[in-house]
This record gives C-alpha cells, sequence and structure tokens, in this order.
C-alpha cells in the first residue's frame, strides 16, 4: 500500500496547477466587448445576449394624419378659424396635418371632395343640397355659419323702406345659386320677379350700385356691405333688408366630407372638427390674431387689414349670433337646415325634396366634444 501512494503528491500539484490555468482562462471571458455585456459565455458554454435598454430608446411619434380642406373662396376672415387652427397648432395637437385648399371662381368645392382631391369642404348648403342630388356622395359634418349674411342693401334716396317697395325697381344679383333667398323674399311679398321688378346680374364688385346702374344690390353684411360704407356712404344713407329678419334665410357656410372617407376616418374627422371650433373661438375672441393669420395667405394687394378686420367682426356676428349658446358651435339646427331645403326645393334648386337624415349629421360634432 505505501508503495501505490508514493507518487500522490506530485498528482495533486499538477491538478492545482491545471485548476489555477483554468481559473486564469475564465477570468479573460474570452470576448473583446470590453462593455462584458453582449456575446458573454454562459455556465452551458452557449452565448448570451443582454436585454435592450428601452429607457434610452424612447417610442418614435406616430405619422401625422393628412386632411385636405377645400374652401369655398379665396383666403380671407370668412376662413379665419381654420388658418388660425393651423397656426396655433391646434390640428398637429390632434395629429394631423391639414393642408388648406384655396377656392375661387372656377372651384366647386363639392366636386374637388367628391373626387377625392379634397377629404372636407366648405359651401352654402344650398350648393350641397344640389350635389347630394346629383348623387354625389357628400354629407355635412358642421354648420359653422348659423345665421344667412345676405342682404339688400339701397340708398334710402332710392325709398326702399321695405320689401314690397322692390316693385319696379332694378334689384341685383350675383345669380349662379346665390339668387335663392332673393327669389324667397320676392314670393313672400307677391312679387314676380320677370314682371314686377328688373332682376338682373350683378358683379362681384360693387361699382353698380355705387354708380347708380341698380337700385337695390345683393351683398355679405361681411363683405359687399362694407365695401359700400369704405367708399363713404354712412350707414345713416342706407336701407337694408335682411333675409334672417324676412324668414327667408337660407344656411351658408358648413363642412361637409365624402360620405365614403368619412365611413373610415370619423375619429378624424371629429378631431379636424374639435381642432377647428378651437380656432373659430379664438378668432371670435381675438380678431387682431384671426388677420394675422389671413394677412399671411391673401394675394398682395387684393385686400387690406382694416377690411379684414371689419369682415372678422361680421363674420363673428354669423357664426356666434347675439344669444346664441356657444356650446353649440358648429352643430346643424334641424328647422334652419329644414327651411333652407323647402327653400331650395321651391326655387329649383333641388327638383326633389331633400332626403333630410342623410343630409347632414350631428355624429361628428358630438364627438368632437367628447
Amino acid at each position: 500500500m505505501m508503495k501505490g501512494n508514493k507518487g500522490t503528491p506530485r498528482a495533486i500539484l499538477l491538478l492545482a496547477a491545471l485548476m489555477l490555468v483554468l481559473s486564469l482562462l475564465a477570468g479573460c471571458g474570452g470576448n473583446n466587448n470590453n462593455g462584458g455585456a453582449a456575446g458573454e459565455s454562459n455556465a452551458s458554454g452557449t452565448e448570451s445576449t443582454a436585454a435592450p435598454d428601452t429607457a434610452a430608446s424612447p417610442e418614435a411619434p406616430e405619422e401625422a394624419v393628412k386632411v385636405r380642406l377645400q374652401l369655398k373662396w379665396v383666403p380671407q376672415a370668412q376662413f379665419a378659424g381654420y388658418f388660425l387652427a393651423k397656426d396655433k397648432g391646434y390640428y398637429a395637437e390632434e395629429g394631423l396635418e391639414v393642408e388648406i385648399l384655396p377656392g375661387g371662381p372656377d372651384i366647386v368645392p363639392e366636386q374637388q371632395v367628391a373626387g377625392g382631391t379634397a377629404d372636407i369642404g366648405v359651401d352654402w348648403v344650398a350648393s350641397l343640397l344640389t350635389s347630394q342630388e346629383q348623387e354625389m356622395p357628400l354629407v355635412q359634418i358642421a354648420q359653422i355659419f348659423q345665421k344667412s349674411g345676405l342682404v339688400l342693401v339701397s340708398k334710402k334716396e332710392a325709398g326702399i323702406n321695405g320689401p314690397a317697395d322692390l316693385k319696379g325697381k332694378k334689384v341685383g344679383n350675383w345669380m349662379g345659386g346665390n339668387e335663392f333667398e332673393v327669389l324667397a323674399l320676392f314670393d313672400k311679398y307677391k312679387l314676380d320677379s320677370n314682371k314686377d321688378l328688373n332682376f338682373t346680374k350683378q358683379g362681384f364688385t360693387m361699382d353698380q350700385f355705387l354708380g347708380g346702374e341698380i337700385d337695390a344690390a345683393s351683398a355679405m353684411t361681411y363683405n359687399e356691405y362694407q365695401v359700400v360704407l369704405e367708399s363713404g356712404i354712412a350707414a345713416g344713407e342706407l336701407n337694408v333688408i335682411d333675409m334672417n329678419d324676412e324668414g327667408v334665410a337660407m344656411l351658408e357656410d358648413n363642412l361637409f366630407a365624402n360620405r365614403d372617407w368619412l365611413e373610415d376616418n370619423k375619429e378624424t374627422a371629429a378631431k379636424f372638427v374639435r381642432a377647428s371650433l378651437k380656432g373659430w373661438k379664438d378668432a371670435i375672441a381675438d380678431p387682431e390674431a384671426a388677420v394675422d393669420s389671413v394677412m399671411k395667405l391673401a394675394e398682395e394687394g387684393s385686400t387690406s387689414r382694416e377690411h379684414q378686420l371689419t369682415m372678422m367682426t361680421e363674420v363673428a356676428k354669423l357664426i356666434q349670433p347675439e344669444g346664441f349658446d356657444p356650446a353649440k358651435l358648429g352643430y346643424t339646427d334641424a328647422a334652419a337646415f329644414q327651411q333652407t331645403a323647402d327653400i331650395a326645393l321651391k326655387f329649383g334648386v333641388i327638383k326633389e325634396a331633400a332626403n333630410i337624415e342623410e343630409a347632414y349629421t350631428n355624429e361628428i360634432v358630438e364627438l368632437a366634444a367628447q
């Protein structure tokens, strides 16, 4: 037995040396990554990967949803709420990237929206009703102007103290879809536009009226009427027939959308309406800021800041009339819409009674209010 144990100390020394070498090799780690995290070997000899540092990599912001708004006319205070909403970042806050497309005499907003060039449009309700009858897939989603801005203005010397006095006079209107409230006024007072008076086409300036070529001219309270005052004629020298007072008013500036687009984009539409109404509220409260936004886009030399300030003041009276609940901004009033549709039917704007239930919806405004 003693002979058999003779080599034991040497074996122990060899084993100890081997363990020391293995320990030194393990300490080297076997990788070239000084960070010591990635590529680290585990007990089984397989390479493990450390979890990524999520705190150092914030989520990328969602891409903004693009919305194209088609205006009825060129940039002016009539549309200030949309310009201000964009300038103040209200659309961006809703995750929207809004492109505002200017209108003009050769642009029909309904055609632009129905054809997909724009997603949402601004126009008068009578024009929308006509397009709906032509089976364009359109639906009204908000009513911005709660009152009509159309009046008939005459100089006091013409002796037109009321609608009945229009008999035998020369009365102007731009025609092309703008004449139906005036025709309804004639009808109310039993005036035949072909026999009892001279109903004539009016230019887009007020030159005919100022030059005495027509006795009573059509005018928007926020535009042409102000042009007359700016020409030097005092308000006290004029008589005004207001379509709202006469009960023949038709709803004007609204927001409408392509029905097919809306079906898949109700939330986007609600965000757009919410931001737009916020812009309109600010425009009414701060006309100066509203006009700042307008003048950035108005064609140079086409208008003045003073004219746009006056326009904004008058537009505010149509959007939020005296006594109107601001919480109802954007809502479509059923009675006012019905009156507009009835006048449109009576004077041939549409050939069949409008399907009111499908013509407009308050659903989007209600979603926007949430």
